[in-house]
């Protein structure tokens, strides 16, 4: 408010927008020669009556029969107060007329407003309030980590009005988490849940969180009735939306997490929604704060909150159009894994797996109806093949093997969609260390491919054989293998499986004694690579060549090879390539007698590895070797207790962490270890920062383009972490981590 003499506070209904109001009016309070006054206008029906609820309110004492605008134009002009509108999200055009008036007509008038979506007017400043903070539903929390969250909190505090001995403990943690995070952190929704905790325990009521629009009424009764249940709240929300906008809304229901413009145009755009009218709609329903935004540099993407998601769902039911909206959801996301697969051999690599991780959910939504679906079985075994990119290079082998092998379990496929699914199954069967079953899988492969007469799929069964051969020590009929595969890709112009084809047949020739042979198909497979601008297969090929330098005693060339690898991979985030670059750093580091740097980024390693559920004894006996004898070697020199402390202390490091070790060395390795032991996230480290340099919470907010709320819930946690009571104790922190 002081940057400007109108403010209006916007958000989705339930986040507390009303609190936060009032609060502010509380205390500006002091500052204001005549006062402030609040004017609720949720039960107001009719526009035209908006200036005289607002005559009344404030009170004022001209009872002539002028116009109520003249009035207060009259009464405000000389008076130094604040209005506070409360709720103008169903009369926005009587509201942003009127305001404009008063403010320019009443110098010291400051207004603060609270609406679904904007007023529109000029010198309007804008605060969005996002939902209270949630712990990350994934992660594993203990009772006391948890509490700090502005979610808990809150459920917390309101438990203990109905159950005043209740607290969070360690039985009861994991469904608290689970409450907050599918609440949205909404502070209606939670209040709403915490009444129940007089007849239900918090694992109840996520039990039944299916059924929220009935369990979550009741509350507060002298609040207004469209506060009093969650439903009546997004009631009030659709109501204030057009025909379309309703309409679109329940389509959106069927992404399960966040999604672009272009989905929701081909998703969402058949009649009576034309694709050119989706965009005008969206930027509509985020002005009303059922979409949310995520942005990042030019990209923006959108969410629904779970609870106005789940609300949409219901209409789209009501509509008769889920199935078909499904369908169209699925279908999207089945071309965009098409388009991956087709363009995967050229620039833009990295930017396709990260929208596919970024759609990660919706892919998954996709399967899930498919393989529930009469006659859908088929679709969803090839979009599941399709996602093979997304499956390794992304990270999800679990989800992709899950999903595949449960497909494969069906016999109501084409039998060209099973022997896609079939090699693509094994080859993450493969990465998982699952020998038997990729080997069953692939024969059967075969089988069909000569049944079909389909050089293609004969092609990818040969391929990943090779691979099998090589896990299993086979070394020579592996060679055999690749070579036959690249020639069959070749002639079906399969630019990348020749090229990972190529890299694979590097490794073996590398552990069959043909270390120079090696060297030659990596270069062929990285100027090829060079060629079509792709960078994936390149740094598995670099990787490759970094082995085969260090096989051949030559430590700067295979630090140098592996390093490219490395740096190349700190945008592709690919975990497999990225683990074994990082073993190869610590078997170069321990053959130079760098034996702490060995062991810190083994630890590195190892992290990786976990994350995927894999490990180096996945890629055969030769690799796994290498790997032991490395370790053997650190312990000779370091003692097992040693290696084992310097091991430890990085196994929990994230991926980006792990990378960043490695590519730093030894000074990297030894500054590290002080880094993986900060109990602070990412973004609390970089608010402490800011608060090291002597920037307000307002400022640190405009710098991390944060609201500054969400800044006052990070500062909590930090000093709670940290257990310091002051911001000076958390710039002498700061300092020391730098020391």
């Amino acid at each position: 408010m002081a940057d400007g003499r109108l403010v209006t506070l916007t958000g989705p209904g339930g986040v507390g927008k009303t609190r936060i109001a009032l609060e502010v009016a509380d205390r500006s309070r002091r500052g204001l020669r005549d006062g402030v006054w609040i004017v609720e206008l949720a039960s107001l029906g009719d526009a035209t009556r908006l200036s005289q609820a607002i005559v009344s309110a404030l009170d004022v004492p001209d009872q002539s029969n002028r116009d109520p605008v003249d009035k207060l134009v009259a009464y405000l002009r000389e008076r130094q107060l604040m209005i506070v509108l409360d709720n103008c999200e169903h009369m926005l055009e009587a509201c942003a007329r009127l305001v404009e008036t008063l403010l320019r007509e009443s110098p010291e008038l400051h207004i603060l407003a609270t609406s679904r979506e904007p007023l529109g007017i000029p010198g309007e400043g804008i605060c969005l309030i996002p939902p209270l903070t949630t712990p990350p539903a994934q992660k594993t929390h203990t009772a006391n980590a948890v509490v700090h969250y502005e979610a808990v909190s809150l459920l917390v505090d309101r438990a203990r009005h109905v159950l005043p001995d209740f607290e969070v403990t360690d039985e009861n943690v994991g469904a608290v988490v689970q409450l907050c995070d599918r609440l949205d952190g909404i502070p209606l929704a939670i209040e709403l849940a915490a009444t129940r905790l007089r007849s239900l325990s918090v694992t109840q009521i996520v039990e039944r969180l299916d059924k929220r629009f009935s369990l979550l009424t009741g509350g507060d009764r002298i609040a207004l009735p469209r506060q009093q249940t969650l439903r009546a709240l997004i009631d009030w929300s659709f109501d204030l939306c057009t025909e379309h906008e309703q309409l679109l809304w329940a389509r959106l229901s069927v992404f399960s997490g966040s999604f672009d413009l272009e989905a929701v145009e081909d998703t969402c755009g058949s009649t009576p929604l034309l694709p050119e009218l989706i965009i005008d709609l969206v930027d509509r329903l985020v002005a009303k704060s059922i979409v949310l935004t995520e942005r990042a540099g030019e990209r923006v993407r959108y969410r629904q909150l779970m609870t106005i998601r789940e609300y949409g769902a219901e209409k789209l039911a009501g509509m008769g159009e889920t199935q078909e909206l499904e369908r169209r959801h699925r279908d999207h996301y089945l071309r965009t894994a098409a388009v991956m697969v087709e363009r995967w051999c050229g620039p833009g690599q990295a930017a396709a797996l990260a929208v596919m991780n970024e759609d990660h959910a919706n892919l998954l939504s996709a399967l899930e109806w498919s393989a529930a679906t009469e006659d859908e079985i088929g679709t969803a075994a090839e979009l599941a093949s399709l996602l093979r990119y997304h499956w390794v290079a992304g990270g999800y082998l679990s989800d992709g093997r899950r999903w595949l092998d449960q497909l494969l379990e069906v016999d109501t496929m084409s039998t060209h969609q099973r022997g896609q699914a079939l090699w693509v199954s094994a080859w993450i069967a493969l990465m998982q260390g699952d020998r038997d079953d990729a080997a069953r899988k692939l024969i059967e492969c075969e089988t069909i491919a000569t049944t079909l007469d389909d050089p293609a799929l004969s092609a990818h069964a040969t391929q990943w054989r090779g691979l099998h051969d090589f896990a299993t020590g086979d070394i020579a009929t592996s060679i055999t293998r690749y070579e036959r595969s690249i020639e069959l890709h070749t002639d079906r112009a399969d630019t990348a499986s020749v090229l990972t084809a190529l890299f694979q047949l590097a490794i073996a020739q590398a552990y069959h004694s043909q270390l120079d042979e090696a060297l030659h198909t990596c270069q062929r497979a990285i100027e090829m690579s060079e060629q079509f601008r792709e960078q994936w297969n390149r740094t598995y090929a670099l990787w490759i060549t970094g082995l085969c330098h260090w096989h051949r005693g030559e430590a700067e060339s295979a630090r140098d090879a592996a390093l490219q690898a490395l740096t190349l991979e700190r945008e592709f985030k690919d975990s497999i390539c990225t683990a074994l670059t990082i073993e190869l750093l610590s078997w170069i580091a321990a053959s130079a007698s760098d034996f702490e740097t060995a062991a810190a980024l083994t630890g590195a390693a190892s992290a990786v590895w976990a994350g995927l559920g894999t490990d180096v004894e996945a890629f055969g006996p030769h690799l796994h070797h290498d790997s032991i004898q490395a370790l053997e070697t650190m312990e000779q020199a370091l003692g097992a207790k040693k290696v084992t402390d310097l091991t430890r202390r990085n196994a929990s490091m994230t991926l980006d962490a792990a990378v960043a070790l490695a590519l730093g060395g030894r000074h990297a390795a030894e500054g590290g270890s002080s880094a993986a032991k900060s109990p602070l996230t990412e973004r609390e480290n970089q608010v402490a920062e800011l608060v090291a340099q002597g920037l307000s919470n307002r400022a640190i907010a405009e710098s991390l383009v944060l609201s500054p709320r969400t800044v006052d819930g990070h500062l909590e946690r930090i000093l709670a972490k940290l257990d310091f009571a002051s911001r000076t104790q958390i710039a002498s922190w700061v300092a020391s981590q730098k020391t």
